[in-house]
């Protein structure tokens, strides 16, 4: 049995996610409602629903966050910059960006690190946050680790490990690789198929600091979800 204590403890760290291509402005304003409800750290909305998120939870106390080159981090240096510039004018202040994934996989350090570099220090000067999502599920473990470290080098404040629309999520052993590889100024996010408060805790005892999921409300029922993200 679980103790207010620690449903809040969890609702604290929750980045609560509203990214499904269906999602509209029914869904957004649904989520904001949850997130206050449940006071958790930020509503991750896509990034054409920023203004209305804050709007919605203005004084809330709950911040905005959105994401760049999401899915598939496919897009160029320049657009992602533009992603998070217009963003953080529409008042986010989270980023959570998508690497560039195939440029990790063929090991080009220089493009990958950069690329971050260039968002993470605009991030960073408008007093933001800059999770960086490497997307566990298509990656060996050297490839983990090699991404830790460009993560760690280019500034940004946090990992995160899925997007959500891989073909698997978060994993306690990828947030133990990724405490053993980082420095502990980068804190760890872990999002993708958290369905339950006891996956939940286990990924925070693992040392994460940050939840993300779409399920929020469930979770911090005690309800069993379906769904991916």
């Amino acid at each position: 049995m679980y103790t207010q204590d620690q449903i809040e403890m969890v609702a604290s760290k929750i980045d609560h996610a509203v990214l499904n291509p269906s999602d509209g402005d029914i869904q957004v304003l649904r989520a904001c409602s949850v997130a206050k409800k449940f006071k958790v750290a930020s509503v991750c909305v896509k990034p054409s629903h920023v203004k209305l998120a804050v709007e919605e939870l203005e004084g809330s106390g709950i911040a905005i966050c959105t994401v760049v080159g999401f899915p598939h981090g496919g897009t160029t240096t320049g657009i992602k910059y533009a992603e998070a510039m217009e963003a953080i004018k529409n008042g986010a202040t989270e980023i959570d960006m998508v690497l560039n994934i195939g440029k990790l996989k063929e090991e080009n350090i220089t493009y990958v690190q950069t690329e971050i570099e260039f968002v993470a220090n605009y991030v960073k000067q408008a007093k933001g946050i800059t999770k960086v999502i490497i997307e566990t599920s298509l990656l060996n473990e050297k490839q983990k680790i090699i991404a830790c470290k460009i993560v760690e080098n280019s500034g940004a404040d946090f990992i995160k490990t899925s997007t959500g629309f891989s073909s698997s999520g978060a994993k306690v052993e990828d947030i133990i690789l990724f405490k053993s590889a980082l420095n502990p100024r980068v804190k760890i996010k872990a999002s993708g198929g958290i369905k339950n408060l006891e996956q939940a805790i286990d990924l925070i005892n693992a040392g994460c600091e940050r939840i993300g999921t779409s399920r929020t409300e469930s979770i911090l029922s005690l309800q069993e979800a379906d769904g991916d993200y």
